[in-house]
């Protein structure tokens, strides 16, 4: 099967999916490297970086977020309820609740960093849009002046030329 433009060369449906697939991805290659990322999380990136605590901080928030942590506390919980412990419940507390305390902390943690960041991100773009309008401003003035000037000289040569 061919296409009617393209003399003997098969559709792009016949040649199969691998080609295209590989062609996809280095599209998509091609757009990640061309996304370009705000100043704001370009810095929010480069100092999570620096900091040690603030790497580990993202570590167990993110991990504290996912199913993974949900399944192990399900099987450590099991096994220690069934074989550690004949009457686990007064340590089981004690240890679900001081975890909860440190969660609870890393994730008020991370609210906060989001919120700075956020908070970053507002401040750029405001400055940004400021800008913008300025240099907006700007132009609209100078094109106004260019037509007052435009004008009276196309209306001055009209008027002298009559007279």
């Amino acid at each position: 099967m061919t296409n009617p433009g393209a003399q003997g060369q098969p559709e792009p449906h016949a040649a199969g999916t691998g080609g295209l697939a590989a062609e996809l991805k280095d599209q998509q290659a091609k757009l990640h490297k061309a996304i370009r990322h705000s100043p704001v999380v370009l810095e929010q990136r480069a100092q999570r970086a620096q900091s040690v605590q603030l790497r580990v901080a993202d570590w167990i928030t993110s991990f504290a977020g996912s199913m993974n942590f949900v399944y192990i506390h399900i099987a450590l919980f099991t096994i220690w309820m069934l074989f550690v412990e004949k009457s686990p419940w007064p340590t089981l507390t004690l240890i679900v609740s001081l975890e909860a305390i440190f969660l609870s902390t890393f994730v008020m943690i991370g609210q906060n960093r989001q919120a700075a960041f956020q908070q970053a991100k507002a401040d750029h773009d405001f400055n940004e849009q400021e800008l913008e309008l300025k240099t907006n401003t700007d132009l609209t003035r100078e094109i106004d002046r260019l037509t007052v000037e435009l004008h009276n000289r196309l209306v001055g040569n009209t008027s002298g030329q009559g007279s």
